[in-house]
């Protein structure tokens, strides 16, 4: 196992954690992480677009000219394709854009992307980004800045974390997110991944009693 410092709301070491090689120190299946990013991306469209067909396009309902005798091609409807307004040929029609990927897939995929983010030390944890009980979006920017200067951060807090969440939702620099939420796309899409302590146990399924011996 590869260990980590544990930084708290100060900036300074508390102790260390350790990183299981199961999870932070296996070998990276790119093609694999890209089929799930792609699928995750692909399951976030609405799918909604819609062109007419031309049935649907209102109006033409009457034979623009007569059939012989004018000279030009015979057209049965101004609403055919290709008069201006009129429908549209093989458009685009609701549908759903969704993926199945196993869970087992999307779990590799994971670990193969925070074992990346690992391997270049780019994965931290602190104990709390703020201390007391009032948010304070000042204070926990300078815990993490003492964590990393990356420009992307994603923060990963435990599910009940709110006064750590308040302090940092409004930082554009900072994507939040739950631990059991944790995901390839946004791992990968960040530069440096933060764990608070209690989220890596949520994470790593330790039970709460443990995590806070």
């Amino acid at each position: 196992m590869s260990s980590v410092d544990v930084l708290n709301a100060e900036g300074a070491k508390s102790g260390s954690v350790e990183l299981p090689d199961d999870i932070f120190d296996v070998q990276a299946n790119i093609p694999l992480m890209h089929q799930v990013v792609v699928a995750q991306l692909a399951a976030a469209r609405q799918g909604t677009h819609k062109a007419k067909t031309r049935g649907e396009v209102a109006g033409g309902g009457k034979k623009p000219y007569k059939q012989k005798g004018t000279g030009r091609a015979r057209q049965g409807s101004i609403r055919a394709p290709q008069f201006a307004g009129g429908g549209v040929v093989h458009g685009p029609v609701p549908r759903d854009y969704s993926q199945r990927t196993p869970k087992k897939m999307k779990a590799a995929a994971l670990r193969g992307a925070l074992s990346d983010r690992a391997r270049e030390g780019r994965v931290h944890v602190v104990e709390a980004f703020v201390t007391g009980e009032k948010p304070s979006t000042k204070a926990a920017i300078a815990t993490l800045r003492k964590a990393t200067e990356a420009r992307k951060v994603l923060v990963v807090l435990s599910a009940h974390d709110e006064l750590n969440w308040l302090s940092l939702r409004n930082e554009a620099s900072v994507h939040l997110i739950e631990a059991g939420q944790l995901n390839t796309y946004d791992v990968l899409v960040a530069d440096d991944v933060v764990f608070t302590k209690d989220a890596l146990d949520e994470f790593l399924g330790v039970p709460a009693e443990e995590g806070n011996k």
